[in-house]
């Protein structure tokens, strides 16, 4: 999975914006990061609960996993290398939900829209 490609999933969701977090390419949704690359570590920071989290990295901890710093924070890495097209579209599809639940204040179980911002 390449960065462009994740790039144009974020992107088809509705109101995410590219931005930047920590000086590296970002994701966010009316101001609330979502998701941001790592390329220290060939990943993709995305926003999750720590129990979801738990369970992607025992199923398949090659692919998703966190360092020290993500231990206590709602966040995975995720290893675009091996990740599938459609598992991240899911990963990039909660994360939304979460960054636009938080921008409302809601529990944003809404599914997110596919817009036509597939080519900025």
């Amino acid at each position: 999975m390449t960065f462009e490609a994740v790039r144009k999933i974020a992107l088809a969701l509705d109101n995410v914006e590219e931005s930047t977090s920590y000086g590296t390419p970002a994701f966010k949704v009316r101001g609330a990061l979502m998701a941001r690359l790592r390329d220290d570590l060939g990943a993709l920071v995305v926003r999750m609960s720590i129990e979801d989290r738990e369970a992607l990295m025992a199923a398949d901890p090659h692919t998703y996993f966190i360092t020290d710093h993500y231990l206590n924070y709602p966040w995975i890495l995720v290893n675009l290398a091996r990740v599938h097209p459609d598992a991240m579209r899911d990963l990039l599809h909660g994360a939304w939900r979460s960054a636009a639940a938080e921008k409302k204040g809601t529990g944003g179980s809404k599914r997110p829209q596919r817009g036509g911002k597939l080519d900025k």
